[in-house]
């Protein structure tokens, strides 16, 4: 994942979870574990597009739902895959046996709204690099339709205990089921009212 989208990340996520939506250049940049550089150059899009307003100190969000739209057509999901395998398990199975983690996809919403829309068959996960041996003694890789995906998990995303919807958002955005669709409309309207 790019720098910039932890930026993008972090924004959404005190939009959507801490109802924040003044910044400061230097305060993004610390809890986004980068440069204000770095930061500046992802405000770019965002200005040229009008979701947010620049102001002396800072800048306010005027308008989160170009924020995610943007961020969901740049992300690339398949770029942070360091591991992928079949198991011939249900999905269930599959969730009880992995290690420490961030599900995301189908996984993720099931755990935060304890149901799903449509059935699934695959597993993704944002795992610590530490832990990805781990990932391979319990699932070894083996020929077959790939139902288990880890991804890469990033400095900044280590900082939450589950995953940000807004993540959740971009990663069904970006799988390419035909059923990831209807997670996604479902989790847009869970997301109707507070992205504006």
């Amino acid at each position: 994942m790019l720098k910039k989208e932890w930026a993008y990340r972090e924004i959404l996520y005190n939009i959507f979870e801490k109802k924040v939506a003044f910044f400061t250049q230097k305060s993004l940049a610390l809890s986004c574990f980068t440069s204000i550089s770095n930061i500046n150059k992802a405000l770019i899009p965002l200005v040229d597009m009008n979701a947010i307003e620049k102001k002396t100190f800072g800048f306010s969000v005027i308008d989160s739902r170009k924020i995610l739209f943007y961020w969901s057509s740049i992300r690339r999901l398949k770029k942070d895959i360091i591991y992928s395998t079949f198991i011939n398990l249900p999905v269930n199975e599959i969730e009880n046996e992995f290690p420490p983690c961030l599900f995301t996809g189908y996984s993720a919403y099931k755990f935060l709204f304890e149901s799903v829309p449509a059935d699934y068959t695959e597993v993704l996960a944002y795992v610590k690099e530490k832990n990805l041996e781990i990932v391979e003694e319990r699932f070894p890789k083996k020929k077959g339709f790939v139902n288990v995906i880890i991804l890469r998990m990033d400095e900044h995303l280590q900082k939450f205990h589950q995953i940000p919807l807004t993540q959740l958002f971009v990663d069904l955005w970006n799988i390419d089921t035909w059923y990831a669709r209807d997670f996604l409309v479902e989790l847009e309207g869970n997301l109707h009212g507070i992205l504006e």
